[in-house]
């Protein structure tokens, strides 16, 4: 029997996809299987103890006969007090909690499939459940129900059921070339940055040393499809993982806390390969944003449209923000490319701007100079004024010129070399599926290769040369090395056109790589272009939705299709609304339903209880509840409906403590196994350490440089705040674009308008008209719902 168990255990899948709960008086059963239900595993927890979590995991892999018998068996054991009764089905574990009282499991009961990479599943969770675990004996021991009531209440703000996705057998949270260069699997895996669920899970991992009965959960963006490119069926993907450190809402959240994290850090990858059954080429580039990586903070308590910016003096020396430039090297390599989009000539911003400008400048006299941080300040707004579609032309070049430092991902993978009838690609593209070969090779490379520590022989054997002639004319790979980092104030709407920007110009080299198409520069005109920036759009009001509580506002993008300036303009108007009272009146909740979710806090007994806080945005940024810095500057804004004033915002008093119902990778050169973060207990965002080092790539591919053009750093004025050190601005200035060379029609005010915040510039009795303006409009429902829902309206 030992042998039959250890035999199957050998031949059992690496994950479990489906559970059945059970439930007695002193137990909880957990029965998990395979895709196949060829496999069955048992899973015990303890009812009775409710101080600590107690689960039991058994050794034995029951087949699908066994696990019936076994089911019958365990009733009948617990016959004297009522049984064995069957409770729910569910698809994963997302981990334990406890407040106050008993511990709490989170389970996926519904799921909903949104894609897949290369024959791996990936899942949206659709509907979640809460089981608290003590039985009726244990829990009238608990103290102050209410209070345990209010916290589950407040967990629940946060709705699983939007934008929380996984995959059970491909590594989500990782970028894909990490995945191919550096597999990893199991427990190194939830210590991701961005697996939201790293501490919920925490406990069971440690107990039971394993990741079988558990999800790990990425939030933020999946979107896939297909288009036809030259004649061919080319599946895209576009990912967006949010980081769970100094993770947030808006106005709560903003900047940078002592460990370097920022809030709102964002990691985009789009994946590109040939929609056929076994693609043998694949490519994929990652860009990033994030917040000012200063201690800067805004406060909501005041009907104000565009708070006052707070500027903390609490790191002169600019620690925290070397520390977070250290931690993105550590997760991309060299270089570091920061695109800094925020305004020039409005009071709040460009106090960051000078100040960041500053702080960079300092930062790389202590780099060296392999590590020095790239930069570009620019004004997208100030550059927009004329004809907002023409910045795109602009944002085109400053993205290749970015490309040509970063590069992307691309390379050749070996199709399966099992059984022919075997129905998946590899179970994982792992580095020996790579083929590194020179222009006199055709041979393998082994992971001592991959790893820099020797070079391609070209000693292939005759029958590896015979596997890999069904191939396609081996290329060489192309490693990403380093990264392009985008940030405006809130990082969404200008950062998502950049973003864009930056995707379209890789994608252009991603499909020349692939065979699809013989220039790899995309115009904004070409079909691919427009597809792109549907995903874009999509996935840009998605993140907005998660930090801000509004749609982003696209006036770019709206103008680029054509759209009528009457309903640009209502829509940027509306969405305005929306997130200042997202802003102000739900935010609290949903930061605090996040603090418990991460870990962030721990409610305890005794202790001041979460709604008992202050929940002020200066607090959050500081890192510490109850703690404040005595040394700010503050920047007044100059864009108030109403003056500024000490009282509370009308109706709003009790936001704070009213529970509202939400209605709202890393991509690494190196090539060695990379140190994984730390496995603290964090309260309050205490984040780890430098997750990893990386490696230069040892190939270089060339990329076009035909209308860019250098300026030494050393030419650069210092003391100007709007420069670059790696791109020449007078061949920017001179894209067309700038305001003087374009005149303004009377007619079209909102060509001034920031494409974030278009409400800053607008009296009240403008917006009084628009509000009458569309109400004349007698718009269709559809618009009236989608100003309620705040989902996208443009397509």
């Amino acid at each position: 029997m030992a042998a039959a168990a250890a035999a199957a255990q050998e031949a059992e899948p690496a994950c479990l996809q489906s559970f059945e709960l059970y439930e007695s008086a002193s137990r909880f059963y957990i029965f998990g299987t395979n895709a196949d239900k060829t496999v069955w595993r048992l899973l015990k927890i303890d009812r009775s103890e409710t101080s600590e979590l107690d689960i039991e995991e058994c050794s034995t892999v029951y087949t699908q006969a066994e696990y019936l018998e076994l089911v019958s068996g365990l009733d009948e054991d617990h016959r004297s007090t009522g049984g064995v009764k069957f409770v729910t089905k569910f698809y994963g574990i997302i981990g334990f909690i406890k407040f106050l009282g008993p511990f709490y499991m989170l389970i996926i009961t519904e799921q909903r499939k949104i894609g897949e990479i290369f024959d791996h599943p990936v899942y949206q969770v659709t509907k979640t459940s809460m089981i608290e675990l003590a039985n009726s004996k244990s829990r009238s021991s608990f103290l102050n129900p209410r209070d345990e009531n209010r916290y589950k209440k407040i967990l629940n703000t946060l709705d699983l059921r939007k934008d929380f996705f996984f995959s059970y057998s491909y590594p989500i949270m990782r970028g894909l070339q990490k995945n191919l260069s550096d597999p990893q699997e199991g427990w190194s895996l939830y210590e991701s940055t961005f697996v939201w669920n790293e501490f919920l899970t925490r406990q069971i991992r440690n107990c039971l040393r394993s990741t079988l009965w558990t999800v790990a959960l990425v939030y933020g963006f999946f979107k896939q499809d297909k288009f036809a490119i030259s004649g061919k069926d080319v599946m895209f993907t576009l990912i967006a993982r949010r980081s769970r450190h100094y993770a947030g809402t808006r106005y709560l959240k903003r900047g940078v806390n002592e460990k370097g994290r920022v809030a709102n850090d964002v990691e985009t990858e789009q994946i590109v390969y040939e929609a056929v059954p076994m693609p043998t080429e694949v490519s994929s580039v990652v860009q990033n944003r994030g917040s000012i990586p200063l201690f800067w903070s805004q406060d909501t308590s005041k009907l104000n449209i565009k708070p006052d910016i707070i500027l903390h003096e609490k790191d002169k020396n600019y620690e925290a923000t070397k520390l977070h430039f250290e931690n993105l090297r550590g997760r991309y390599g060299n270089p570091i490319i920061i695109f800094n989009l925020i305004k020039t000539r409005e009071r709040r911003e460009s106090m960051l701007r000078r100040e960041f400008d500053k702080a960079i400048r300092i930062i790389n006299k202590l780099f060296s100079e392999e590590n020095q941080l790239r930069f570009l300040h620019w004004d997208l707004h100030k550059n927009s004024q004329g004809e907002p579609t023409n910045v795109l032309d602009v944002l085109l070049k400053v993205a290749f010129r970015a490309l040509t430092l970063t590069e992307f991902f691309y390379c050749q993978v070996a199709p399966p070399t099992g059984s022919e009838t075997a129905p998946h690609w590899p179970a994982l593209l792992h580095s020996h599926d790579l083929y590194f070969c020179d222009e006199n090779s055709n041979s393998d490379i082994s992971q001592e290769d991959i790893s820099g520590s020797s070079d391609s022989s070209g000693n292939g054997t005759t029958e590896d040369k015979a596997e890999t002639s069904e191939l396609p004319q081996l290329k060489p790979p192309i490693f990403q090395k380093g990264v392009l980092r985008t940030n405006c104030i809130d990082c969404l709407d200008r950062t998502n056109v950049a973003q864009y920007a930056y995707g379209l110009a890789a994608l252009g080299h991603q499909l020349h790589a692939l065979g699809c198409v013989e220039s790899p520069e995309l115009g904004l005109g070409a079909p691919a272009a427009h597809h792109l920036m549907h995903f874009y759009e999509r996935m840009g009001d998605t993140l907005a939705v998660q930090y801000s509580g509004s749609a982003a506002h696209n006036k770019i993008f709206s103008a680029k299709r054509g759209h009528l300036k009457l309903f640009i303009r209502s829509q940027e108007f509306f969405r305005t609304l929306q997130r200042h009272y997202s802003n102000a009146c739900i935010d609290a909740n949903k930061q605090a339903a996040i603090n418990l979710f991460l870990g962030y806090f721990q409610p305890k007994q005794g202790s001041p209880a979460l709604w008992e806080l202050e929940s002020s945005s200066e607090e959050h940024n500081n890192g510490s509840f109850g703690h404040t810095s005595d040394s700010i500057k503050r920047v007044n804004s100059d864009g108030s409906i109403l003056s500024v004033s000490n009282t509370s915002i009308s109706g709003c008093s009790g936001c704070h403590n009213e529970l509202l119902t939400a209605a709202q990778p890393d991509v690494s050169t190196e090539l060695q196994p990379s140190k994984m973060e730390s496995d603290l207990v964090y309260e309050n965002e205490i984040t780890s350490p430098i997750e990893s080092k990386m490696s230069n790539s040892r190939y270089t591919p060339t990329l076009p440089h035909d209308h860019i053009h250098d300026v030494p750093s050393s030419q650069l004025d210092p003391c100007n705040s709007g420069d670059s050190n790696f791109l020449d601005l007078e061949w920017l200035s001179n894209s067309g674009n700038s305001s003087d060379e374009r005149s303004l029609a009377v007619s079209t005010p909102d060509a001034h308008l920031s494409t974030e915040n278009v409400i800053s510039d607008i009296i009240p009795e403008t917006m009084e008209n628009q509000v009458a303006g569309v109400q004349a409009q007698k718009l269709p429902e559809q618009f009236v719902q989608w100003v309620n829902d705040g989902d996208s309206f443009w397509f």
